[in-house]
């Protein structure tokens, strides 16, 4: 394994990405990193993140007017989705 860089982490568990490695992955301000553990070490990757509701567009409506009338909240979205089952 090379080592290219290495930095600190800070207190509250902050790493800077040194230059020369933000700049082998093309990593730019705002990019998102995702982070694998492995036994020889951590990897890091650029990716990207996508946000994907567990909810239809049907299910959501019905969540909303719950949320409204009765003020209603749930632990969990399949906690949530059984409820809506059952209307």
């Amino acid at each position: 394994m090379t080592i290219v860089d290495t930095t600190k982490m800070t207190s509250k568990g902050q790493v800077t990405i040194p230059n020369r490695v933000r700049k082998l992955l093309h990593l730019q301000a705002g990019c998102s990193v995702a982070f694998t553990v492995t036994k020889y070490g951590v990897v890091l990757v650029p990716c990207e993140v996508t946000a994907r509701s567990p909810y239809s567009p049907k299910e959501w409506k019905k969540i909303e007017k719950l949320a409204s009338e009765e003020g209603r909240t749930f632990s969990s979205p399949d906690l949530a989705k059984k409820h809506l089952a059952g209307l």
